[in-house]
């Protein structure tokens, strides 16, 4: 039985080399994990928090329309001159105007704001009883 002595020798005479070889393969595999790992949490973060604004904007939308149209049809359903018809009527315009009042503070420039927009509304007078 013939062994080659120059193979023996070089993996007996390097044992720290081939340990250092496995060691190098083991922290590029680390590394590459940790970038697909990275890369991956960014995706399924982006994905999260895009699904967590849609069900808010939903959640949101659905809730304000919910009310607005109650209001609306309730208000519909009463007559003319019932009083809580018209404190319906006078409360969707009142809310208006603080949302566009609102919505003008938020978007208007300092120097709008000093000149004409007023600070909050005013509300309705009661009806007569």
């Amino acid at each position: 039985m013939t062994i080659n002595s120059a193979e023996t020798q070089a993996s007996e005479s390097n044992p720290f080399t081939v340990l250092g070889e496995a060691l190098e393969a083991a922290a590029e595999s680390v590394g590459d994990a940790r970038t697909d790992a990275t890369a991956s949490a960014k995706v399924a973060a982006a994905k999260v928090q895009s699904g967590v604004a849609a069900g808010a904007y939903y959640t949101a939308y659905g809730a304000s329309y919910g009310v607005v149209f109650t209001g609306v049809f309730l208000k519909e359903l009463l007559p003319v001159n019932n009083s809580l018809r018209r404190g319906f009527e006078r409360g969707i315009e009142d809310g208006a105007k603080a949302g566009t009042l609102a919505a003008a503070r938020i978007y208007a420039s300092p120097d709008e704001l000093d000149e004409d927009i007023p600070t909050e509304a005013v509300p309705g007078e009661p009806p007569p009883q």
